[in-house]
């Protein structure tokens, strides 16, 4: 298909070594959460006993009976003397931000507002198209849930309300040294929200401080997000020497990682011997990821994606359906979940490597959203992750070539369609760079 101003293969490798690459830490415990049936409670649990600070930072904080419940436990942990910071974006939460701010008001939890657009004219704000889309929370700096649930209610759609199953979505859980970038991350980004609320009043206490040159550096920590090394090397790190469990958190920002969610991706999936098995709703990557799945799956690896089959969103379903003809006549299978809506972002490549994450494999994940994975080299964890995509395949749809209509002339006219729409759309948001 036509790409998004797709790059060269040696202009990509060229400019590969210039992103960072994930720092891998040992002994931490990680727990695969399904869905927000089993993550809310166990967040709501760890809130209960905090002591010292809860930070929490997502895209959707919504008025159902789950947002209920976790402002019930920030209010209360607040009550206690915890120190609780929360920043929601301001597009994903804009219909229940009345109602959340009315909800903590007065209770001493500090929220802040990611690019709000409360007015007309915030549209006309750079940036306003490059949304907060991570789900943090971190607790004491000791426990941590990454991934890619929001605080909605699994059986409720915003767009589509209620339904009968829940929503496939996934999360994890973590302790040990994984935390600390995690709980800088959500520091960060809950200070570059709040410093946009209160710019005028932080800079006025700069220049008033006594020690302005001491403040400015506390305030220029607060605000770095975590970072891995950069390096020249393939992608080989010296995780291999590290205690189980085996895990590094990895952020796409608009400063300097803005690729290291995709290159962490590409990398497992160039170093596939075995399988690939890739869940994701929204999919449509560009041409080097693409060319590393069909490379994968040329040599023999079992590539396996599965996609939404019940669409939350048309144009969304469309940029994925684009891509068939060529990945399924690679040799790439494709499976649609069909049961209910799909959310999850998750990956298992072979016994030992898994991602569970934020980040969709589309434009605006990549290129343009906040976004937050965890990787993870442990047998028993991508076991947990490769089930889990087993049972989900089992009861979804499997995308046959031979009946598949998108290789015609209609096909043609619909990849044309999403890759210009794609093109405008990064262009408008200030994406630079190739895809």
């Amino acid at each position: 298909m036509s790409d998004v101003s797709a790059p060269g293969d040696a202009e990509h490798v060229s400019s590969w070594h210039a992103i960072a690459l994930p720092e891998y830490s040992g002994g931490n415990e990680l727990r695969l959460l399904k869905g927000g049936d089993e993550l809310f409670p166990a967040q709501v649990a760890a809130i209960n006993q905090a002591l010292v600070e809860v930070w929490v930072a997502c895209y959707i904080f919504h008025s159902d009976s789950a947002g209920a419940a976790m402002v019930m436990a920030l209010r209360a942990a607040a009550a206690r003397g915890v120190r609780v910071r929360v920043v929601v974006d301001g597009f994903g939460s804009k219909a229940s931000l009345p109602w959340l701010s009315n909800a903590l008001a007065g209770s001493g939890v500090a929220l802040a507002v990611f690019r709000p657009i409360d007015r007309w004219w915030r549209w006309l704000q750079p940036g306003q198209l490059r949304r907060l889309h991570q789900k943090l929370c971190v607790v004491d700096g000791e426990h941590a849930f990454v991934g890619g649930i929001n605080i909605i209610d699994d059986r409720l759609d915003l767009h589509h309300g209620e339904t009968e199953e829940p929503r496939l979505d996934f999360a994890v859980a973590l302790r040990g040294p994984a935390v600390t970038p995690i709980a800088q991350a959500a520091r960060a980004v809950w200070t570059r929200a709040w410093l946009g609320r209160d710019f005028g009043e932080e800079l006025l206490a700069l220049v008033r401080s006594p020690e302005p040159v001491r403040r400015l550096r506390r305030l220029a920590r607060r605000l770095r997000m975590p970072r891995g090394r950069r390096s020249r090397r393939s992608g080989q790190s010296d995780w291999q020497d590290l205690t189980p469990v085996c895990a590094a958190f990895v952020l796409r920002d608009n400063l300097r990682q803005r690729r290291t969610i995709e290159r962490a991706y590409i990398d497992a999936i160039r170093a596939a011997r075995e399988r690939v098995d890739l869940i994701s709703p929204y999919f449509y990557p560009g041409h080097a990821f693409r060319r590393a799945l069909r490379d994968a799956a040329r040599r023999g690896v079992r590539v396996r994606l599965l996609l939404q089959g019940k669409l939350d969103y048309r144009i969304a379903g469309m940029a994925a359906q684009a891509l068939y003809a060529e990945l399924l006549g690679h040799g790439v299978r494709i499976f649609e979940y069909t049961p209910a809506y799909l959310h999850a972002k998750v990956c298992v490549v072979d016994e030992s490597w898994a991602t569970v994450g934020s980040s969709n494999i589309d434009p605006l994940s990549l290129l343009l959203n906040l976004e937050a994975n965890v990787l993870v080299r442990d047998g028993a964890f991508a076991r947990d992750v490769a089930l889990q995509f087993e049972t989900a395949a089992a009861v979804s749809r499997e995308v046959d070539l031979k009946r598949w209509g998108g290789a015609g002339l209609r096909g043609v006219l619909t990849r044309a369609l999403v890759a210009w729409t794609a093109y405008v759309y990064l262009r408008v948001a200030g994406a630079t760079g190739r895809y």
